[in-house]
């Protein structure tokens, strides 16, 4: 399952290509014939992927939950982000959204691009009522893509959180 946007395809890693993100860019390149320039495989959020990589090795079936889909720019099968479901969708029906681009793509409208199909795909899900983010009180860039998304401010505290219904 492969999700297309006007400039870019939004493909979930397997757990296979998961692990080769983790362990072996080149590799992963050559699988999806691409050339990968998003953000940096390590600190924080190397540690997050790999998180995620163990969840998705222990639950397959539902893998499009726990995985990460590229963002992969039509035109030159530039990598230049990514996007994630955070988990399974909760008994509310409630699935948590997070994404990052690669520094040399930010101020394109290519995470609003894919955040918006993103959310599209999940909305049309049986288990899925609304989709939710978090953002940090000063992250405006992001606080305007989940905007421009149409998500609407849900609870502010230490951090904003924000929804999208269907």
């Amino acid at each position: 399952m492969i999700i297309q946007t006007e400039r870019l395809e939004l493909i979930p890693l397997t757990p296979n290509q998961l692990e080769l993100w983790i362990e072996d860019i080149p590799a992963l390149e050559k699988e999806l014939g691409c050339t990968y320039k998003a953000e940096l495989m390590e600190g924080f959020f190397l540690e997050i992927v790999k998180g995620q990589y163990e969840i998705t090795r222990k639950d397959p079936n539902n893998y499009l939950w726990h995985s990460f889909f590229l963002l992969i720019r039509k035109d030159d099968r530039i990598v230049v982000g990514s996007a994630d479901f955070k988990d399974i969708p909760n008994k509310n029906g409630e699935v948590e959204i997070g994404y990052g681009l690669g520094k040399d793509f930010e101020h394109n409208g290519y995470m609003t691009e894919a955040a918006k199909a993103i959310c599209e795909w999940a909305l049309k899900q049986n288990c899925v009522t609304s989709v939710i983010a978090e953002t940090d009180l000063e992250g405006l860039a992001s606080q305007k893509i989940l905007e421009r998304c149409g998500f609407k401010k849900d609870k502010e505290g230490k951090t904003l959180w924000w929804r999208l219904q269907e």
